[in-house]
């Protein structure tokens, strides 16, 4: 038993030690660097909030929180489209593009290279493992995106 609680602790510490070596690389929580990195990977640099909130997984409220957070450190802009202008667009701006390339490479991007190595049968053993072991913390419930972060991602957390 007690080797599973050290397994446990060694992911909320891996986890706890990466948001902070990126808040000290590029002031960012792992959420926000997650939004920076849809932006810059999508044509024009922009996305609408429903778009972000679908591929991150997370509400539309969620999503207007992070981009107010970006926005007022001037990492984003919102920009009315030109095609409908009932829609508003996020775009990514230069301190955006200059923060994602002082930003370390996220933890969830090494799991994600690291699980798709494996055997698709390893895959499903691992993802039915950790949904037990989810349930077994009362977890199984919880809402959450997949971003690797400890407590609520909406948070402006240390005025990241």
């Amino acid at each position: 038993m007690d080797e599973a609680l050290i397994a446990l602790r060694r992911i909320l510490r891996a986890t706890e030690l990466y948001e902070r070596e990126l808040a000290q690389a590029a002031r960012l929580t792992p959420a926000k660097l997650r939004v920076l990195q849809i932006l810059a990977s999508r044509e024009g640099g922009s996305a609408t909030p429903t778009a972000l909130a679908n591929q991150m997984g997370v509400s539309q409220a969620t999503v207007t929180a992070l981009v107010d957070q970006l926005q007022r450190r001037e990492m984003v802009s919102r920009q009315r489209s030109s095609m409908d202008r009932r829609q508003t667009n996020v775009v990514i701006a230069q301190a955006g593009t200059e923060a994602l390339k002082n930003a370390p490479n996220a933890l969830q991007q090494h799991f994600v290279k690291n699980f798709e190595k494996l055997e698709t049968w390893e895959q499903q053993m691992v993802l039915a493992v950790l949904d037990r072991v989810a349930g077994m913390l009362n977890a199984g419930e919880i809402e959450a995106s997949p971003v690797l972060a400890i407590g609520d991602i909406r948070k402006d957390r240390d005025r990241l």
